[in-house]
C-alpha cells in the first residue's frame, strides 16, 4: 500500500512540475521604461520593455495611445540588439497627457502574450 501511495505521490509531483515549467516559458512582462503608473516630468523618447524571456521581433509590439485612444505615432518595435529581452519603441514629441501603453510577446515557444499600463506626462 504504502508503495502505491509513493508511486501516486511521485506521479503527481512530476506532473506539477511539467504544468509549472511551461507555464514559465511564456514571455512575461518584468518591467517598463517608463514605469507603469509613472507620472513625468518631461516625455519619454522611447518605450523600452523587458522580459523575463527573449521575445521574437516579427511577432511582437508596442503601441502608443493617448487618452482618447487615438494611437501615437510611434517607431516600429524592434528587439533590443544587445538585450533580446527588451522589445523597444521610439516614440515622437509627446504633450502633456495620460498615455497607454499597449504590448504584445512572442517568446520563442511560439505563445502569444499581452498586456498594457499607462504613464502620464506633466
Amino acid at each position: 500500500m504504502k508503495r502505491m501511495y509513493a508511486l501516486v505521490f511521485t506521479t503527481i509531483l512530476s506532473v506539477m512540475s511539467v504544468g509549472s515549467r511551461d507555464a514559465a516559458a511564456h514571455a512575461a512582462l518584468k518591467s517598463s521604461l517608463p514605469l507603469a503608473g509613472a507620472v513625468l516630468a518631461e516625455a519619454p523618447k522611447e518605450i523600452a520593455i523587458t522580459f523575463n524571456e527573449a521575445v521574437e521581433e516579427a511577432f511582437s509590439s508596442i503601441t502608443v495611445s493617448d487618452v482618447t485612444g487615438k494611437p501615437v505615432a510611434a517607431g516600429k518595435s524592434a528587439v533590443d540588439a544587445q538585450n533580446h529581452l527588451v522589445l523597444k519603441a521610439a516614440l515622437p514629441a509627446l504633450a502633456s497627457g495620460k498615455y497607454a501603453v499597449h504590448w504584445v510577446a512572442v517568446g520563442p515557444d511560439g505563445h502569444r502574450r499581452k498586456g498594457d499600463f499607462s504613464f502620464t506626462v506633466k
